[in-house]
């Protein structure tokens, strides 16, 4: 994996693959914001309101790239509105199984673009 990561087409961006490693990277990433802006801003408001709406379409972001990764339409991300069944298969599809080996109808291999 690549050292440089390019955060702002990382969470605004549908286009595009990303690799296991970034997207746990991205996922730990929004985890720790959502919990900084709660602490400091609380749940309630219409700044911390604001604020998880953007953390929501970063995640949204992240996780149509990982299904391309996976050689699968972004609309699966719709599973994530499912209690319990979206974490199970966001953990397990696209937090544990690997992406398709080189090119894909969604872009190159990002492994293979991160070794070069």
């Amino acid at each position: 994996m690549a050292t440089n990561l390019d955060w702002t087409w990382m969470f605004t961006s549908p286009q595009g693959r990303i690799e296991r490693g970034r997207w746990w990277i991205g996922v730990i990433a929004l985890l720790v914001v959502a919990a900084i802006s709660t602490v400091v801003f609380g749940t309630d408001g219409l700044v911390a309101f604001i604020i998880a709406i953007a953390l929501q379409l970063a995640g949204l972001m992240l996780h149509i790239k990982r299904c391309h990764d996976r050689d699968k339409s972004g609309w699966w991300c719709l599973l994530l509105l499912i209690p319990f069944v979206g974490f199970l298969w966001a953990l397990i599809d696209l937090g544990l199984l690997e992406g398709t080996p080189g090119d894909n109808r969604f872009g190159p291999d990002p492994l293979a673009r991160a070794e070069v």
